[in-house]
Parts: C-alpha cells; structure tokens; sequence
C-alpha cells in the first residue's frame, strides 16, 4: 500500500474498476526525495526508486510484482509481491488486497520480511473523491509487533492537469510508537505518461524518543506509467 501515498495513488490505479483495465498489464515507476509509508520514512530521510507491473483480469482480480528501495535493518532494497480483488457495489469502489513484504540482505538477526493486509473503500462525488483505508500485520519487519493502520484521504481536482490531496490516518503498533500521521499535496499531470508531486509529511510522534524516520518532510518525486 501508499507505498508513497500521494506518488504510488497517481499511478497504481488503487480502487480502479477492473472494466477499465485496456490492456491486461500496467507497469509504473517512478522517483523521490524519501520514502514515506503511512507518513513514515523507509529510506532515513533520503531519496528512493520504486517499480511496480500489475496483471488484471476483467473479474476485477489482480496481481503482480512491486519493488522500492530503502534503508532500514541493513536492507536497501524491499521487493513486495502482491494479490487482490477490485469491484463496485453501492456506489463505491472495493479494493481488497495481500502483500509480502521481503528486505533483500537484511542484517542477521533482523525481522526481515512480513505480511500486510489492505482494505479500502472509495467513492467521487463531482471533482472530490475520498477514500477510507484499513491495513494490517500481524507482524511487521524489524523490532515492530502486529500493527494497523486506519486512514481517511481527500482529494479534489483543481484544473485538468492538476490535483490536491490530504490524509490523517492513525497507527497503532507493537513495540513501537502509536502516532497520528498526515500529509498535503499537489500533482501535476505533464502528460498521459507522467505526473510531478509535492507532499508535506507529518506525525505528532517525537521524533527525537521515536527516531528521524519520524521527523517531517517536503517530497518531491515524479511518477511514469504505461
């Protein structure tokens, strides 16, 4: 999942109906100045690749290979293979989905790989569109417990080419710190094929008890998908 949350959402077509999948592959990638997961940084504050190709069928089920780089437990590569199922019932669009993560060349002794669990729930009304998130591991990588994540997201066209965005989410876990999280930002579509972001990351962790991947961020980061 935001993986990144404002970059990964521009191109991984969460919540998209499988009725309008063209083609039955897509692949995006893309770049930026850190790694945020649920407002947290994966990459100690410094910048980051990710890839992703996606299978989808017309039943609405979908598959397929992600990777991202980062920098936590001696690991700088994260690979995240992932399945699900997307439909529309009631005026919504479901997305359900199971990912294993797995930190390539892990320090001995570190937690290196995980499962994680995902659920949303989304809905436009005119040019907003929101979305509630639901995610959960039993057991996270590293020192980290079970954890769950529960997020709400806004986002609204602006003009043709460009959108804004906000979530706040709450995350509780084991072993580490429970924290209110949430980010604000702008893309802009230079074309069909690339899009240009910049999001403000927040948690009301402390940063200084919890660590810097806590700490706040202004990411930048650019996105292609075909």
């Amino acid at each position: 999942m935001i993986r990144c949350l404002t970059i990964i959402c521009a191109l991984a077509a969460v919540g998209m109906p499988a009725a309008a999948q063209d083609q039955p592959w897509s692949f995006a990638f893309g770049a930026a100045s850190d790694n945020r997961s649920k407002d947290v940084s994966k990459s100690d504050l410094g910048a980051y690749v990710w890839g992703e190709a996606e299978w989808g069928a017309a039943s609405g089920l979908y598959a397929g290979p992600a990777f991202e780089t980062i920098d936590a437990g001696g690991s700088r590569l994260e690979l995240s293979p992932s399945a699900g199922f997307r439909t529309e019932r009631l005026g919504f669009e479901w997305d359900a989905n199971v990912a294993y993560k797995y930190r390539v060349d892990a320090d001995p002794g570190y937690d290196h790989d995980a499962w994680e669990f995902t659920a949303d729930a989304a809905r436009a009304i005119g040019p907003v569109k929101g979305r509630v998130r639901l995610q959960h591991s039993p057991d996270g990588t590293g020192s980290t417990g079970a954890w769950t994540w529960v997020a709400a997201r806004a986002g609204v066209t602006l003009a043709p080419k460009l959108k804004a965005q906000a979530e706040i989410g709450h995350r509780s876990q084991e072993n580490a710190p429970d924290y209110v999280g949430w980010n604000v930002g702008v893309e802009y579509a230079v074309s069909r094929q690339a899009s240009v972001s910049l999001t403000y990351y927040s948690t009301d962790a402390d940063a200084d008890l919890a660590g810097r991947q806590y700490e706040d961020a202004l990411v930048a980061g650019i996105a292609f998908g075909f």
